[in-house]
């Protein structure tokens, strides 16, 4: 999977072309941590944003999972959709360490991915904000 993504500033948001596969798993991620927050609150505390921010962030990143588009974000959804990412994997954890199959069963995705994902969204923000 390619989790390399590039983003150029577009006044206060970021600009960049994701693939399908990008955003299924940035929707994975956060369809899952929608699904297991027993409370609204429960998910501001984990991702900053609500069920209905969450659900429309998710709404605008689904497409036609064919192509490759382009999708302007603010450093806000940005936020939400790495700490999504990031939030995901401790929710695999028992006490028998890591379910990697569980990870997977679940996402669709492997662990690394995610890993990888959320890392260079970070790594892109970073390129497109360094003077």
């Amino acid at each position: 999977m390619r989790t390399r993504i590039k983003l150029t500033r577009a006044g206060e948001a970021f600009r960049g072309r994701l693939t399908a596969t990008q955003t299924d798993l940035m929707c994975e991620a956060l369809r899952t941590l929608d699904g297991w927050a027993s409370t609204d609150e429960a998910l501001v505390v984990q991702l900053g944003a609500g069920r209905e921010e969450v659900r429309r962030l998710c709404d605008r990143l689904q497409g036609d999972h064919r192509t490759s588009r382009e999708f302007t974000l603010t450093t806000r959804e940005l936020h939400v959709v790495h700490a999504a990412i990031t939030a995901t994997a401790p929710m695999f954890l028992s006490n028998r360490g890591f379910s990697e199959e569980g990870f997977y069963n679940r996402t669709g995705f492997f662990r690394e991915n995610f890993d990888a994902m959320a890392s260079n969204i970070v790594n892109a923000v970073s390129e497109a904000t360094a003077p």
